[in-house]
């Protein structure tokens, strides 16, 4: 038996709070990841005994940009296989629901930019493209 189990749900509030502060990021919000979590287009969570261990999603506007965010993986859990098996499974739903061109970005977090190049994830600025780019409202 597989000691981890994939499913497709998305994270209680709770969840997700405690895995970003588990991970060093800020905590949202508990209204806006409640809306932002609700309105994802697709949802994994890795679970170990029950407990959330792992999570990432697809949001965007099921046409022309589909965006991965919020690759969590609990830190005792990171180096296991965990992220793969979050990003295995998004990519499947993307090969499934993606029209062609369709742009797929990420926004990697410090220093994992290589993880997702294994993906065919490319890092900007390359030459061609400009600088990935971002604020948040304050």
């Amino acid at each position: 038996m597989n000691k981890y189990q994939i499913i497709e749900r998305i994270p209680t509030v709770e969840e997700f709070t405690a895995l970003r502060k588990a991970v060093g990021w800020i905590s949202p919000d508990r209204s806006a990841a409640s809306t932002g979590l609700s309105n994802s287009l697709y949802s994994i969570c890795i679970e170990h005994d029950g407990k959330l261990i792992g999570f990432g999603r697809v949001i965007g506007d099921s046409g022309l940009y589909y965006y991965i965010q919020d690759v969590i993986v609990l830190p005792d859990y990171q180096g296991k296989g965990i992220g793969k098996m979050i990003m295995n499974e998004i990519i499947k739903y993307l090969q499934n629901n993606c029209l062609p061109n369709a742009f797929v970005g990420l926004m990697s977090a410090e220093n994992k930019e290589g993880f997702y190049k294994r993906y065919g994830f490319l890092e900007r600025p390359n030459g061609i493209y400009g600088s990935g780019m971002f604020f948040t409202m304050g």
